[in-house]
């Protein structure tokens, strides 16, 4: 049997296939969770019952999307290129991640989805890099990683090209949370939490992107899997 991977769903106005509005998951994600040996599972944001929910999964992918709502995190102001912003998406995830952590469930948070670790332990973000010259976005760039931590032994390696896609970044670290990579420019690209009850890391980037050729990116789906079948 494959490990079954909760994907959380995305919300998106509109998908012409189906002329309706709709919940998604990216084609890229469920199939390097699928080349690595688990059973992707989308599942539906709701605002209550998320323990009960997660109790039948082996693992959780917690994937990118639009921002958080500033008020998540404590700012007082919303900057002008905050996008997307959702309160059932952001109730959910944030459920997601406090119980994977809690619990121990295996997690696996990529871009926003690292963002949603980082506020649920308490953490802040910068709600905008300093405009397009500054931001991350259809950007390809070398990551520096820390040697032996989660991270480095997923992706095998100290040093990677990330894909990302991305404006906003971590400002203060949530409580335990330990960075373990960062672009050239210091932005923190990965994040994990020693003494953590089960397998974890966050990436700012997008490794599904390259997965498909890079060995590196697909490792960081290979080790969620492997935690989810143990």
């Amino acid at each position: 049997m494959r490990p079954l991977i909760a994907v959380p769903a995305r919300f998106s106005a509109r998908t012409s296939a189906l002329r309706y509005a709709a919940e998604v998951t990216a084609r890229a994600l469920v199939e390097a969770v699928w080349r690595a040996g688990g059973e992707p599972a989308s599942i539906h944001p709701a605002d209550s019952g998320t323990a009960t929910r997660l109790a039948r999964f082996d693992g959780v992918l917690l994937p990118g999307g639009g921002d958080l709502a500033p008020a998540r995190y404590g700012a007082a102001d919303t900057h002008d290129t905050v996008y997307d912003v959702d309160t059932l998406q952001d109730t959910f995830d944030l459920d997601v991640a406090r119980h994977a952590l809690e619990s121990g469930l295996p997690l696996l948070a990529i871009c926003r989805g690292l963002q949603v670790v980082n506020v649920a332990l308490g953490g802040t973000l910068e709600q905008d890099m300093g405009g397009p010259e500054h931001e991350h976005r259809h950007l390809t760039h070398p990551v520096t990683l820390e040697p032996d931590s989660v991270v480095a032994r997923a992706t095998g390696a100290e040093k990677t090209d990330a894909s990302c896609y991305h404006h906003q970044r971590v400002d203060r670290l949530g409580t335990g949370l330990r960075v373990t990579a960062r672009a050239a420019d210091a932005t923190i690209e990965a994040l994990e939490l020693p003494g953590a009850r089960g397998w974890f890391t966050a990436v700012q980037w997008h490794p599904e992107d390259t997965a498909h050729d890079d060995p590196a990116q697909q490792g960081l789906f290979d080790a969620l899997v492997r935690a989810a079948a143990r």
